[in-house]
């Protein structure tokens, strides 16, 4: 049996956003979080941790906004983004958990997931592309999943962006009259909007059978892009920090004089030209 930290649940649709309603400010709190998640990644790679960050969220709700801020400072060569879609054809003739465990993050490295495993219980469940058996079978699996990565010495962040029905219809207008955006926006995604609803119940329903005290969601408020940004950066942030030695590692002793020296070498060799 697995226990949940806190009943959780999404807010009703009159609960107020938080906001950030200075650029400046916004500006500030973001490129502060940025250089301590430059640490926090730094730590990770000279201590071989390991971290996996799960988006999940309604359509339009920010996620790839959210996660470009999050990456845009990092060393590529050991944080890697998957966007998730329709599994392929060959994935279909596997195990739904098969294409996320082929993506494990490396020691040092941090996957990010742009939706994830749970959408066996999201999309899967909603749009019948999964009969129910499967689905609510689904939950204990999954469970069971990111425990055994948890026992395993993974750090597990699981972030839900939540957008009211009216903010998601207004950024599918945005999308809709900015050429730049038009890839974004699918017949799929607008008729996927009518279902609110069950979907809101999958989503409840997920985070009752799967919030753990291992694991928990965190639901992140996204009716506000600034103040989700910074929000989505400061739970990573301290959730990838806690227990971890962020100190910068000191140079191998005596490498800095041995470079020094050898670089003064070459710099004097190249200039010097008989």
């Amino acid at each position: 049996m697995h226990s949940t930290p806190a009943e959780l649940s999404l807010p009703s649709d009159q609960f107020e956003h938080p906001v950030i309603s200075e650029k400046s400010v916004y500006e500030q709190r973001l490129k502060g979080l940025q250089k301590q998640m430059m640490l926090v990644q730094q730590a990770y790679y000279h201590q071989g941790q390991r971290a996996i960050l799960c988006f999940e969220g309604w359509d339009a709700a920010g996620k790839g906004g959210a996660i470009r801020r999050l990456t845009e400072r990092l060393d590529p060569r050991s944080i890697h983004v998957y966007p998730i879609g329709a599994p392929s054809a060959k994935e279909q003739g596997t195990h739904y958990l098969y294409r996320f465990m082929t993506r494990l993050p490396a020691a040092g490295h941090i996957a990010v997931f742009d939706r994830s495993w749970y959408g066996r219980v999201l999309v899967e469940r909603v749009e019948r592309f999964a009969e129910e058996q499967a689905w609510r079978r689904a939950y204990d699996e999954i469970n069971q999943f990111e425990q055994t990565l948890t026992n395993d010495g993974v750090r597990i962040v699981k972030l839900f962006l939540h957008i009211s029905p009216l903010e998601q219809i207004r950024r599918f207008r945005q999308r809709l009259e900015t050429p730049l955006k038009h890839w974004k926006l699918t017949e799929e995604d607008i008729r996927n909007q009518s279902r609110w609803q069950d979907y809101e119940q999958a989503i409840n329903a997920m985070f009752s059978r799967t919030s753990t005290e291992a694991n928990p969601w965190k639901i992140i408020l996204a009716n506000r892009k600034w103040y989700c940004r910074v929000a989505v950066l400061e739970y990573i942030v301290g959730q990838l920090s806690r227990g971890i030695d962020l100190t910068i590692p000191e140079m191998e002793p005596g490498l800095r004089e041995s470079a020094q020296r050898q670089l003064d070498e070459l710099e004097e060799r190249i200039t010097f030209k008989p």
